[in-house]
């Protein structure tokens, strides 16, 4: 640098200088934290909620989204949010919020029902709903399949959790006066109820499902009876009346009795769901087991009136059938009308045990050899009066010996017995047979007898009355030959006394000599000789 320029002060060098900003102004600090508390809140509501399931109702009556809740044992566990109709406008739909930790509810055989007032059998169920209102009835179920579309139950369920016992089902083709809820009895103690019935697929048969309470389900066996003990059983009897009834609630409203047969070995409890057949009497229950009724036909030539479908069929007193069919029957060739009857045969019944064989023997030729050698004995059908009161018949088996041989046709289906004439057809008989031999007789060649037979008696009694008037007469004057003042009366009576005078001197002669047998050769002593 020239040593005449003036010294100048050192300028530093500009430097650039970069100034931190704060990347989100203060403004939005608010809005964001309000952003994340929103939506912490909205994840948290997401997460704390339960889940949803759809409900198919057949109706929607007291039902109202936001106020009907789902109810388990008293607890609210969803509340209906939503109530529409299904897509074909058949069916209602009901959307439901659960409470947080319901999945365990939500699976298949998880059941819901509206309650409401009811009267269903001997249960008188929802009258709180009065007051407060329908609400969704729910049954936790046991499966472990998720579900969350169901199908509400038409009638609360009759069993529901916490409730021990067993569930059978019963077989019948008449449900009778049977309802949801109607009490089954044992000794008559109610012991259960009807849980549910439903229609079989064919349309012959109902299922029945009952429920038993413990500890009466051990009392139901494999050989356990049930029969419909609906109202009051009468009967009429060789003892008199009898009359059977469970209680005064089966009478009103019909119910379900059980029994094992006595006699029978102690046998194990029967399984859950075993079948049975439920019978329409306790008659029906406790009649010894069938093998196998078979149907025969029977043909009568007489009336059948009183005789009705379901008659008994009898051998010697003792049920072994009943009447299946009763129908008419003409030949046209000559006029003559028939009534054929089949009837449903159980010859076991007669305690015959050619049928209690193992497999594999021919029952149905065993059978046939039984009815064969009672028909060849003699045994016959005929119609006989039951009850003199109603006038029904039945149908009646027994011995007629002398009866012409007959031969079953087992070709034929079903197969023929033989019959004879009812009682009564048999007394009409005889009363025509006797009134045609007494229209054979020769009733006017006896009048015409018969009446000359009086004129000859009248004749008879004329002559006859003249004899008594001559004997009369007569008789007249022998009475006064022989009256007390006649003198023939008088000489008779001295004749007599002389006679009787002799005779006590030759008994006293008689005397003598007995006496002095010698008086005959000497005398007697001091007569003069």
């Amino acid at each position: 640098m020239p040593e005449n320029e003036p010294a100048t002060p050192a300028i530093p060098n500009a430097r650039a200088v970069t100034r931190r900003r704060t990347p989100i102004s203060l403004v939005w600090v608010i809005p964001i934290l309000a952003a994340i508390v929103g939506a912490w809140v909205a994840v948290t509501r997401v997460l704390s909620e339960g889940p949803k399931i759809t409900i198919v109702l057949d109706s929607a009556e007291g039902l109202e989204a936001g106020k009907t809740v789902i109810s388990y044992k008293g607890v609210a566990i969803g509340t209906i949010t939503r109530i529409r109709l299904s897509d074909d406008h058949l069916r209602v739909l009901a959307v439901a919020q659960m409470e947080p930790r319901t999945e365990d509810f939500l699976v298949d055989d998880s059941t819901f029902w509206v309650v409401r007032p009811r009267i269903s059998g001997a249960n008188v169920t929802g009258l709180g709903t009065l007051i407060s209102g329908a609400y969704i009835g729910a049954e936790i179920g046991h499966s472990t399949i998720h579900k969350t579309d169901f199908v509400a139950l038409e009638t609360p369920p009759v069993v529901t959790g916490g409730t021990t016992g067993r569930v059978f089902i019963l077989k019948t083709s008449d449900l009778g006066s049977l309802d949801t809820g109607t009490p089954l009895f044992y000794r008559r103690l109610q012991v259960g109820e009807v849980a549910s019935y439903e229609l079989d697929p064919d349309g012959n048969t109902l299922t029945v499902r009952i429920f038993v309470r413990a500890p009466y389900d051990k009392y139901v066996t494999p050989k356990t009876h049930f029969w419909q003990a609906s109202g009051i059983d009468l009967s009429l009897g060789a003892s008199g009346l009898s009359v059977q009834t469970q209680s005064l609630l089966s009478i009103l409203i019909g119910g379900v009795a059980f029994e094992t047969p006595a006699g029978q070995p102690m046998l194990a409890e029967a399984a859950p769901n075993t079948v049975f057949t439920l019978f329409d009497t306790h008659a029906a229950a406790l009649a010894p087991p069938s093998v196998g009724p078979q149907s025969y036909q029977l043909v009568f030539n007489e009336s059948v009136r009183g005789l009705e479908v379901g008659a008994p069929v009898e051998f010697r007193g003792i049920p072994i059938g009943e009447v299946t069919g009763i129908r008419a029957q003409v030949n046209l060739k000559n006029f003559e009308f028939s009534v054929p009857v089949t009837i449903q045969l159980d010859p076991q019944r007669l305690g015959v045990k050619v049928f209690n064989l193992k497999s594999g023997v021919d029952v149905e030729m065993l059978r046939r050899r039984l009815i064969d050698s009672l028909v060849a004995h003699g045994v016959r059908a005929q119609l006989r009066t039951g009850n003199l009161l109603t006038g029904a018949a039945l149908v009646a088996f027994d011995f007629f010996p002398g009866s012409p041989p007959v031969t079953i046709d087992w070709s034929q289906y079903p197969p023929r017995l033989p019959t004879i004439p009812g009682q009564l057809e048999e007394t009409e008989a005889n009363v025509v047979e006797i009134i045609n031999k007494i229209n054979r007789l020769p009733l006017k060649q006896i009048a015409d007898n018969l009446n000359k037979s009086l004129a000859d008696l009248d004749l008879t009694l004329q002559s006859t009355r003249a004899t008594m008037l001559s004997a009369h007469g007569t008789l007249d004057r022998a009475n006064g030959l022989i009256g007390s003042n006649s003198t023939q009366v008088q000489q008779l009576d001295s004749t007599l006394q002389e006679v009787s005078r002799a005779a006590r001197s030759i008994r006293v002669l008689t005397d003598y000599l007995d006496r002095h047998p010698e008086a005959l050769i000497r005398g007697k002593p001091g007569a003069p000789k």
